[in-house]
């Protein structure tokens, strides 16, 4: 992942209804959500919702897929992966993270 990329993840991920709405669908896992249940537990109107979702589907962090009449979103769990890898790639080259402590690589990989 290129820096440029992540910082557009995060960008969007930084806005308080959006990262709500993120974690709501990490929360349902792969099957995910339909889009008239993520306005009722997020409490936004339709137009809201649709404003926020679009952002998280152009930088990758969630898709959408229609079943029938429903509308399902999912969070991308290979894209959130790769992301956290990318904000801990380097984590602790320079020097252990904490006194005595192991580089938060070693933690990570426990």
């Amino acid at each position: 992942m290129q820096t440029d990329d992540a910082a557009a993840k995060l960008e969007a991920l930084g806005n308080p209804t959006r990262l709500a709405l993120y974690r709501l669908l990490v929360r349902a896992g792969h099957p995910g959500l339909p889009v008239g249940r993520c306005q009722q537990r997020l409490g936004i109107a339709a137009s809201t919702l649709s404003h926020h979702l679009k952002t998280l589907i152009i930088v990758g962090l969630v898709s959408q897929e229609r079943d029938g009449t429903t509308l399902i979103c999912r969070a991308n769990f290979g894209m959130m992966g790769e992301l956290v890898d990318f904000l801990v790639a380097e984590c602790c080259m320079d020097g252990a993270c904490a006194a005595n402590g192991p580089a938060a690589r070693e933690v990570l990989q426990a």
